[in-house]
C-alpha cells in the first residue's frame, strides 16, 4: 500500500494542509521533505528509518554532507535542498526579529534563538540586546567554547551591553549534547551576569538553553527571580 492509498486525514501533506505543520510527527514532516520512498517503502517508512539511523531529527538536520549522504535514499541533491530550507528558516526569523522589532511573542524569540545557535558542535553563548521598550537592538555571539562549555566573562557582557546602550538582555547558549536542562555552572554564570548588569540598571529577562526539542527557559522555571 502506498501513501496515496491511505485515508486523506493520515497522509502527511493533506494532514499538514488541514491541521497545520505542528500536528505532524517528525517522521511525517521528514516524509514531506523526502517526497518519495524506495522500493517497498513509503516516504513515511523511509523517514522513520532515517530517524532511527541518525537518532533524532536534530542529528539528521545537523549532519554534515558526508554523514547525511550515508542515509538510505539521501544524496547531495537532498542535502542541498535541506541546507537551503534551513537557511531560509534562519533568514525568516532574522527578518522578523530585526533592529527595532518589539519582542511580543515568546515563541518567535525561541525560534529565532534556536535558528541562530542550532548546529554548532561546540557551545556558543549569545546575547540579545534590547532597549527600554524591549525592542531589538542587536544579537551577538559573544563566547565560543568546546563541547564541554564556553568561558563567559561578565565584564565583556557588561561592556557590550553598555556599548549598545541596552536596557535589557536575553541570554542564550546551546548544548551540543542536545540536553536542554541547565547545568549548575549555567545557573551560576547567569546569577553572576545578573548581578554585574544590575549595577548598571540593565535587566536580564531570560536565559534560553538550546538543544533538542523546545529551548529551556530560565524565566519559565522561576530561575530569574
Amino acid at each position: 500500500m502506498t501513501i496515496k492509498d491511505w485515508p486523506a486525514a493520515e497522509r502527511p501533506r493533506e494532514k499538514l494542509l488541514q491541521m497545520g505543520s505542528a500536528a505532524l510527527t517528525d517522521a511525517e514532516l521528514l516524509a514531506i521533505f523526502l517526497r518519495t520512498g524506495t522500493a517497498g517503502k513509503t516516504a513515511v517508512d523511509l523517514a522513520r528509518e532515517l530517524l532511527d539511523q541518525f537518532g533524532s531529527l536534530k542529528s539528521l538536520l545537523d549532519a554534515d554532507q558526508a554523514h547525511f549522504c550515508l542515509g538510505h535514499g539521501l544524496g547531495s541533491a537532498k542535502y542541498a535542498q535541506l541546507q537551503a530550507v534551513l537557511e531560509m528558516a534562519k533568514r525568516h526569523f532574522k527578518e522578523i526579529i530585526q533592529r527595532g522589532s518589539a519582542l511580543t511573542s515568546p515563541e518567535i524569540t525561541r525560534a529565532y534563538l534556536s535558528a541562530q545557535l542550532r548546529g554548532y558542535t561546540y557551545e556558543v553563548f549569545g546575547c540579545l540586546f534590547l532597549d527600554n521598550q524591549n525592542r531589538v537592538i542587536q544579537f551577538e555571539e559573544l563566547f565560543r567554547g568546546t563541547i564541554d562549555g564556553a568561558s563567559v566573562y561578565p565584564r565583556e557582557v557588561v561592556k557590550q551591553a553598555l556599548y549598545h546602550n541596552a536596557a535589557a538582555v536575553i541570554f542564550a547558549h546551546n548544548h551540543p549534547s542536545g540536553i536542554t536542562e541547565p547545568s549548575q555552572a549555567d545557573k551560576q554564570i547567569t546569577e553572576k551576569l545578573k548581578n554585574a548588569l544590575a549595577l548598571f540598571d540593565i535587566r536580564v529577562l531570560d536565559h534560553f538553553v538550546i538543544g533538542d526539542g523546545d529551548p529551556y527557559s530560565f524565566a519559565e522555571h522561576g530561575l530569574m527571580s
